[in-house]
């Protein structure tokens, strides 16, 4: 008999696999704060991105040191000073700069070098290439304030990057870039990671941080009732970004965001706010179905998007060979007019590839998704989870604590996706009434 370890790491590793697929030749953009470093979590950060590396993801890592210069600043009895979020750079801060990106350098290399038996680094071959990859222009003087040293991108040398990534190697950048005269610039961390995402078009920015992600309430106390978003299309981020004040701390709710919402405006799909106290941050975000902080995603609304009565033919159209074969209850034309609205549709150059709707039972808190469909023709290429995750979006925004399916025939591909097998009793009153004993489908819940 296995033991308790080897059955439960069997499993689990077979759930990673789709992600590892997913995920080789792709390249990722990862902006880990200072502070990250300051909290002794580099080792770890580095171990994750080596693996992450090693199962073919190409990674640009850009790091910060904001407490790092300030540590310099205070040594030599200067304080340090900021505007409009920004650090005044002055002759003793770009100094301080200086020291700070070579000793974080050297740390970082050093992390990414070790190799000892018996750790995850064990085998590893990590090449870490530094270089002058970015341009910089001052920022100047804003509002009567001179910046002096501080500036920000003018160009990302995408080329460069590319051939480095292309020979193997990650490529680490710290935010300095230097004008065509050789005068070098401050920058930020985040501007420097988000503009160099944007440049490679890459498929992920993330971002390691002081924050546990985006609260859906930032102005309410964490709790049970107040989670992270863990995803947030990038209609509602925007929304969102223009209801919060600017950012002018790194734990504001605009900082982070408001540079994932830059990217995926510019074409990066996803991007991600990622705890750095929570071990293995990185590997949960990548690697886990639900992740652990939050991703803003560039959904495509012109193709995922609520149905309207015109879409009830191509719904009808999509769902039927699973009502024929006994996979879907059947409805027919004038339910589905009836509750157009309920439904989500995924829709490609005029053709409806999937869909799903959304029943409310408010006084329950809950809601039951029904007929949940992806076209045969695209099955296996993430569709049916896009849906769930809209699905998902309006169940919360609806203020519900969790949705249920129905279902015989798709209960593991539920189960993978966070849902939990529960009695039919569990239903709320009125969909037990409904309910059809016959056909013996189970009920599966998910909390949100």
């Amino acid at each position: 008999m296995p033991n308790t370890i080897n059955a439960s790491f069997v499993p689990w590793f077979r759930s990673v696999a789709p992600y590892i697929h997913l995920h080789r030749g792709k390249t990722f953009v990862v902006g880990i704060a200072g502070e990250a470093i300051a909290a002794g979590k580099l080792q770890h950060l580095a171990q994750d991105l080596a693996l992450i590396q090693s199962m073919g993801v190409k990674v640009v890592l850009v790091h910060g040191f904001r407490p790092q210069v300030n540590e310099q600043l205070m040594a030599k009895g200067h304080s340090p000073r900021y505007s409009h979020g920004m650090r005044i750079t002055d002759e003793v801060s770009l100094d301080c700069a200086q020291e700070a990106a070579g000793q974080l350098r050297y740390e970082i290399e050093a992390a990414f070098s070790q190799g000892l038996p018996n750790t995850p680094m064990a085998g590893s071959t990590v090449r870490v290439i530094s270089g002058n990859f970015i341009t910089a222009r001052p920022v100047g003087i804003v509002d009567g304030v001179d910046f002096q040293h501080s500036g920000l991108v003018r160009k990302v040398d995408t080329a460069g990057i590319m051939q480095t990534l292309d020979l193997g190697a990650m490529v680490l950048l710290s935010p300095f870039g230097f004008s065509p005269t050789g005068e070098a610039f401050n920058l930020t961390m985040e501007e420097v990671a988000t503009s160099v995402a944007i440049d490679l078009q890459a498929d992920k920015l993330i971002f390691v941080t002081e924050i546990p992600g985006i609260r859906i309430h930032p102005d309410k106390e964490a709790s049970e009732s107040n989670p992270i978003d863990t995803e947030l299309p990038l209609a509602a981020a925007q929304k969102m970004l223009a209801n919060l004040p600017s950012a002018t701390q790194p734990t504001d709710s605009a900082f982070y965001l408001q540079h994932c919402v830059k990217a995926c405006v510019a074409g990066v799909e996803r991007s991600h706010i990622l705890p750095f106290d929570v071990d293995g941050s990185l590997l949960l975000e990548v690697y886990v179905h639900d992740g652990i902080g939050t991703m803003v995603v560039d959904e495509k609304l012109e193709s995922l998007r609520e149905a309207t009565a015109d879409d009830v033919s191509g719904i009808l159209q999509l769902i039927e060979p699973f009502e024929r074969d006994g996979t879907l209850v059947k409805r027919n034309r004038t339910e589905i007019e009836r509750d157009a609205s309920n439904y989500t549709i995924l829709e490609h150059d005029g053709v409806i590839f999937a869909c799903a709707a959304l029943y409310p039972y408010s006084e329950a808190k809950t809601a039951e998704m029904a007929a949940l469909t992806v076209s045969p023709h695209v099955q296996g290429q993430g569709d049916g989870e896009r849906v769930l995750k809209r699905i998902e979006h309006r169940a919360k925004a609806a203020g519900l604590d969790s949705i249920f399916v129905l279902t015989t025939r798709t209960m593991h591909w539920f189960i993978k996706r966070g849902f939990k097998q529960v009695d039919p009793d569990w239903l709320p009153e009125a969909r037990k009434r409904k309910y059809n004993w016959d056909r013996k489908s189970q009920v599966l819940v998910k909390k949100l």
